[in-house]
C-alpha cells in the first residue's frame, strides 16, 4: 500500500500549481475561490488540480454551511517523509566520505605549494 501512496503523492506533487496549493493549505483551510486567487487560472482549472490532490489523499473537502473548505491531509506526506528518512543514513554516510576525500585532496594541494 505504501508504494501506491508514494506513487500517487509524487505524481500529484509533480505539478508546481499543486505544490503551491499544498503550501497554501498548510497554512489553513481555504475554499476553491481563495485557492484560485493567486493563480492566473479559472476556478474550474483549480478544481481539476484539487481533484488530483484529492485522489492522492493529500486534500479533503468539507462542508461548513455554504462554504466547502479544502484542507490538507498529511498522511501521504508522512509516508513520503518516512520513505526519504530510510535513505538519509546512506546519503549522510556518502557525504561524510566525500568530505573526507575533499579534505584529503585539499591537504595534497597545500603540500604541493
Amino acid at each position: 500500500m505504501s508504494a501506491d501512496v508514494l506513487d500517487a503523492t509524487f505524481a500529484a506533487l509533480a505539478d508546481p500549481t499543486r505544490r503551491a496549493i499544498i503550501a497554501r493549505l498548510a497554512v489553513g483551510e481555504a475554499t476553491v475561490t481563495e485557492l484560485a486567487e493567486p493563480f492566473a487560472m479559472s476556478q474550474p482549472a483549480v478544481s481539476k488540480h484539487l481533484k488530483v490532490l484529492e485522489r492522492a489523499g493529500l486534500v479533503s473537502r468539507g462542508r461548513d454551511a455554504q462554504r466547502r473548505p479544502c484542507r490538507l491531509e498529511v498522511r501521504p506526506l508522512l509516508v513520503v517523509a518516512e520513505w526519504l528518512e530510510a535513505y538519509r543514513g546512506r546519503w549522510e554516510g556518502r557525504f561524510g566520505q566525500l568530505d573526507e576525500l575533499l579534505a584529503e585532496l585539499e591537504g595534497k594541494d597545500d603540500a604541493g605549494d
